[in-house]
């Protein structure tokens, strides 16, 4: 495979503060690509002499290439504002070492960086139940490669139902009073499952909920349509108490002031 076929498809991003790891290992996936990585595998063979074999000086000079284009290519990869606090170095071996030595301090800064993302992750909605379990699990395996933390399965397991939303309760308890232990797998399958049951629930509630919105406007607009009520009227006296006519009509009440010597000719009395 030819060089700058294979560096389209493998692109080396070029080295700064937050990426040495990936790109160290795209830097020597591309060397070996390019057969230029003679000189990281191989150690530095003897200079040849007069009396060395073809042999010998095929392998020295086959090194020395392996060498100088390898130590050129690292340094073609490295950002201006980097590459002059490294030393300068006479062979590859000691200018990866260099390198190294330049971002070990800054491992346990990234290792603590992690660590504040790891503990702070929840998942605060239903959905998306596989991308949090896989992103906690990439956190914890970048953990390890630092060699500073190495999470147990069974940590990890515990760590990940304690980030699951309170939609999730009754699968802890599931989980907690289950004998066997789950694996990581297990329990990203078993939640994925969860995840599924618990989109259906409500999804069926939601259903519920809208059709009696919908029944209730249509009972409001029957009702609307139809014509009001009409409310029948009836007159009531206030001296007899009886329904039918008005107090001025009523014939006891006449009696009474006639009795009273209070009744005129064309007396109207006022409700």
């Amino acid at each position: 495979m030819q060089s700058d076929t294979f560096d389209e498809k493998c692109h080396v991003p070029m080295l700064r503060g937050d990426n040495y790891k990936d790109w160290k290992e795209l830097i020597l996936l591309q060397l070996g690509c390019m057969d230029f990585d003679y000189a990281i595998r191989k150690d530095e063979p003897s200079v040849p002499t007069d009396n060395s074999t073809p042999g010998a000086i095929g392998l020295y000079e086959r090194w020395k290439r392996s060498n100088r284009l390898s130590m050129m290519y690292i340094k073609t990869r490295i950002s201006a504002s980097i590459r002059g606090s490294i030393l300068d170095c006479a062979n590859v071996r000691d200018l990866l070492k260099a390198i190294d030595d330049q971002f070990e301090s800054s491992d346990k800064a990234l290792a603590s960086t992690l660590m504040t993302k790891l503990l702070s992750m929840k998942l605060t909605s239903v959905k998306g139940v596989r991308e949090h379990i896989m992103r906690i699990r990439d956190l914890a395996a970048q953990l390890k490669a630092l060699e500073q933390i190495d999470f147990s399965d069974a940590y990890l397991v515990h760590f990940i139902l304690h980030s699951l939303p309170h939609q999730y309760n009754a699968f802890k308890i599931s989980y907690n009073t289950h004998k066997d232990k789950w694996s990581i797998n297990e329990l990203l399958t078993m939640c994925v499952q969860e995840e599924g049951r618990l989109l259906l629930e409500k999804s069926e509630s939601a259903h519920m909920a809208t059709r009696g919105k919908k029944r209730g406007r249509t009972n409001l607009k029957k009702d609307k349509d139809k014509p009001p009520v009409q409310i029948e009227k009836v007159s009531k006296c206030f001296f007899c108490k009886k329904k039918g006519h008005m107090k001025k009509d009523c014939p006891k009440l006449k009696i009474h002031l006639d009795k009273k010597g209070l009744l005129k000719p064309k007396d109207t009395d006022k409700e």
